[in-house]
């Protein structure tokens, strides 16, 4: 049987999403964003504030495992970081090779890193000899900076520097979160290692979710954005998918975790900061369901808090009006 597995979205997917996706069942477990490490070993608390569900077990509340996902670029620094990380008893610990993003970029972490296999194999091999053979550890990596020149150099390194797995997401740094995803690239990659090797990028859907492992060969598949937008696609690849949508009867099972979503988001971050949140997923679900549509369009000049409050009421999602 396929794994599927929630991808770690960095400015998308924090603990308050993971614990509301993993509500539908079919994951077999969680990635964190990524822990930034540089220069110093960091305190408990920087990885709880990550990660808070390894105050519970590294349990999402529906009891999908989480691991944990490191950036950096000093070998010794990531295996100290990782030392420490591995004494909070993390359902695993991933390192990343895969954010695109300039700022991380340019401080030389995430898939900067993929012009220099050494680096990542010294990495690596630091990072296994800290970490207890108890503790998963895996790595997510991208096809290249530019170009794939060196994607299966970087493949090897990793697998040669002792990571028991590789996630592959099928694009470059470049390519950013550019569709297509060159899926026959994951293939080429886990043809030169003896891990295994998971697929991941453009996945809306479940042909694509098909046309993914046909094409990379993978069995497993991490699921990020399309999980996002559509939060029942892994239950409906779990169940085969291939029944009829109803995206009506899906919306009226959102509702609750909607709530859900915005009572948590209400009490992690300041007032004025929680709609950016919910319009942000909403957002993203506007592609698979034409009620969130209309409720984004009227929630999108809203910026007070209790009157989203109100909004989300109006739509059927339970809150609790008093406490917002």
């Amino acid at each position: 049987m396929t794994r599927l597995l929630l991808a770690p979205m960095e400015g998308l997917a924090d603990d308050v999403l993971r614990e509301v996706l993993t509500r539908v069942p079919g994951y077999d477990h969680a990635v964190t964003e990524f822990v930034r490490v540089s220069g110093t070993r960091l305190p408990r608390r920087a990885f709880v504030r990550t990660a808070p569900e390894l105050t519970t077990g590294s349990r999402t509340g529906s009891g999908t495992p989480v691991r944990v996902q490191l950036l950096g670029s000093d070998p010794a620094c990531m295996a100290d970081n990782a030392a420490q990380l591995a004494r909070l008893a993390p359902a695993g610990i991933d390192l990343n090779f895969g954010c695109p993003a300039p700022l991380v970029n340019r401080h030389g972490g995430g898939a900067a890193l993929l012009d220099e296999p050494e680096r990542l194999y010294a990495i690596a091999c630091a990072v296994r000899a800290a970490v207890p053979r108890s503790i998963p550890f895996t790595a997510k990596m991208r096809l290249g900076v530019a170009d794939t020149a060196r994607a299966l150099d970087c493949g090897r390194a990793l697998a040669d520097g002792g990571v028991e797995g590789l996630v592959v997401h099928a694009r470059t740094k470049n390519d950013g979160y550019r569709p297509p995803a060159h899926w026959e690239w994951v293939g080429r990659i886990a043809d030169v290692v003896v891990v295994p090797v998971v697929a991941n990028g453009e996945v809306w859907n479940e042909d694509d979710w098909r046309r993914c492992r046909a094409v990379s060969g993978a069995r497993d598949v991490m699921l990020g954005r399309g999980a996002v937008a559509d939060p029942f696609l892994v239950r409906r690849i779990r169940a085969g998918g291939e029944a009829p949508v109803d995206r009506d009867a899906e919306w009226a099972e959102l509702l609750p975790l909607i709530g859900e979503f915005w009572r948590r988001v209400l009490a992690k971050v300041e007032s004025r900061h929680a709609p950016g949140r919910l319009k942000q997923w909403l957002g993203l679900m506007r592609r698979n369901f034409p009620a969130a549509e209309r409720l984004y369009a009227e929630l999108r000049a809203l910026k007070d808090a209790p009157a989203v409050s109100h909004l989300l009421a109006r739509h059927g999602v339970p809150v609790l009006l008093a406490a917002a």
